[in-house]
């Protein structure tokens, strides 16, 4: 972080210092005190299941400078260096302003990129991390690892920006209508893309029409004269561009129809499941204002499954309009590889089965995407199964989204279906009525009982999907799965001259914070 006395911080929250005005907080700014360094500034949110209050005292011995806390915590025999605020959450956000405010004055060239949508947007991130930052000469980069993308995680994101860094990525999430307007108001950025407008969190939203009310929020929000990267082949996301010029910004589109400034064409998929496609870019948006040609390069995608297309474009479209070149973007395109766990994460294991866990969030978008590339990594000779929880905070759409997810699983021709606690339960309805019979679609209670049917039914040469939201906790079978602890009963002897002769499918190829602050949204 830049480094701050204790006067700035309690100027910046509008707080009162109870401490020496001289302490200067040069470390990094904390949720945890279990992360903690030398020079730290330990912020004691409240929480569902501890108060950040409680570990105040620890914090500082073990090295934070500085508390930020709704109340003082030392006492006159063990005095605690305090910033005390009403509301430590938005004194959390306040500070970060300060801090980008700060950084953006001293350095006019730093550049901060936003993602949003319904799906897509952390691995978009992701993407973005990997075109802009970790190659010589790209400058410090702010990048997180995960979700970090709520009113806890995104100021904690821009308080690691130094006066070296060049590059800000942030992921911008909402569950309700102004989220994404307040985490626009902490870091404003000059180039922001929207992915999609889905049925994610509609359970709190309401109905889709208010869900890209709160994603239209980031093409009002962007720095005067930024850019608004809009998904031109999501009708709702198009039809914000209208907002964004109102507002000022300009708008570059992406997709696969003609119209799109940034378009991906004759997309193909390979066999593994991997999009490949010509990046095409319009002269206009490498020279605004002027005439040039278009420029086409290729690009072969290492991520699994056709829907990051989408994500590929955006990101490419994003680093494009702050100077990469598009034949450079294309080749880190091509080398980009997952980073955040648990999303369409591929693991050939030594005994033929593929695991591809996307375990880390669902909802019917992202569900359909997952179940589509599953059916094609396993084509006309390899087993496909899926693995599927729960798909939360759907309101009352859940259970025909849930028996629609269920339909599509037997029309794939998934071989076998295991679904996995009560609220899950009408996918395995909806595979029945669908017309799925004997043993093709098992229900079971929890992830244990999933544990026992994975356990005696897969076999070498499956390709096994693992799909739900994060708190139906399937992510740990995604983990289990991935490191063999789990399935391919069958002895080595039983692949008989199939394994010998490599006919399972690449079976021998090799392998590829805190709560409060994980976003899924």
């Amino acid at each position: 972080m830049i480094e701050l006395t204790a006067t700035e911080v309690a100027q910046a929250t509008g707080g009162r210092l109870a401490a020496d005005p001289g302490v200067r907080v040069g470390g990094p700014v904390v949720v945890d005190s279990r992360l903690v360094e030398p020079g730290a500034l330990f912020v004691a949110l409240p929480g569902e299941r501890v108060d950040g209050h409680d570990f105040a005292a620890a914090a500082v011995e073990a090295g934070a400078a500085l508390v930020l806390a709704s109340r003082e915590v030392g006492t006159p025999e063990t005095p605690v260096p305090t910033v005390v605020v009403e509301d430590v959450q938005a004194a959390l956000g306040d500070l970060a302003r300060f801090v980008l405010e700060r950084a953006r004055a001293a350095n006019p060239g730093l550049r901060v990129l936003a993602v949003t949508g319904s799906v897509g947007k952390t691995t978009t991130k992701d993407l973005l991390g990997q075109l802009l930052a970790g190659h010589e000469g790209d400058g410090e980069a702010v990048v997180p690892t995960g979700s970090f993308n709520n009113e806890v995680g995104l100021p904690l994101t821009v308080l690691r920006v130094t006066p070296q860094t060049r590059t800000l990525v942030l992921e911008m999430g909402a569950d309700h209508v102004g989220n994404i307007a307040y985490l626009t108001s902490v870091a404003p950025p000059q180039v922001g893309a929207v992915l999609a407008v889905g049925q994610a969190h509609l359970g709190h939203f309401g109905s889709v029409e208010a869900i890209a009310e709160a994603k239209s929020e980031m093409v009002t929000g962007l720095r005067p004269g930024g850019v608004a990267v809009l998904n031109a082949d999501d009708l709702r996301v198009a039809a914000m561009a209208a907002k964004a010029t109102d507002a000022g910004n300009r708008v570059v589109t992406f997709g696969t129809i003609p119209a799109a400034d940034v378009r991906a064409e004759d997309v193909t998929i390979d066999v593994a499941g991997r999009a490949s496609f010509t990046l095409r870019v319009r002269g206009s948006v490498l020279a605004a204002g002027e005439t040039a040609e278009d420029v086409r390069v290729p690009v072969s995608l290492r991520l699994v499954g056709e829907h990051h297309v989408t994500n590929a474009l955006a990101a490419a479209t994003s680093a494009i309009l702050v100077g990469l070149d598009p034949a450079v973007a294309a080749q880190r395109l091509a080398a980009a590889t997952p980073v955040s766990p648990h999303r369409m994460a591929v693991t050939e294991r030594p005994d033929g089965i593929t695991v591809v866990d996307d375990s880390y969030n669902a909802n019917p978008d992202s569900m359909r995407a997952a179940l589509r590339s599953l059916a094609v990594m396993a084509g006309r000779t390899r087993r496909s199964v899926a693995v599927l929880g729960e798909m939360r905070e759907l309101g009352e759409s859940a259970r025909v989204a849930h028996d629609a997810i269920g339909r599509l699983v037997v029309r794939l021709n998934v071989k076998l279906l295991v679904v996995v606690g009560d609220g899950a339960y009408h996918i395995h309805e909806g595979a029945m009525q669908e017309g799925s019979w004997g043993e093709e679609s098992v229900f079971v209670p929890d992830v244990e009982a999933a544990r026992e049917v994975l356990a005696e039914q897969l076999r070498p040469g499956d390709v096994v999907l693992v799909k739900a939201s994060n708190g139906s906790g399937l992510w740990r079978l995604g983990d289990e799965l991935a490191a063999g602890e789990l399935g391919g009963a069958a002895a080595a002897g039983e692949l008989g001259g199939a394994a010998a002769a490599g006919e399972l499918g690449g079976a021998a190829a090799a392998g590829e914070g805190t709560a409060t602050t994980e976003g899924a949204r």
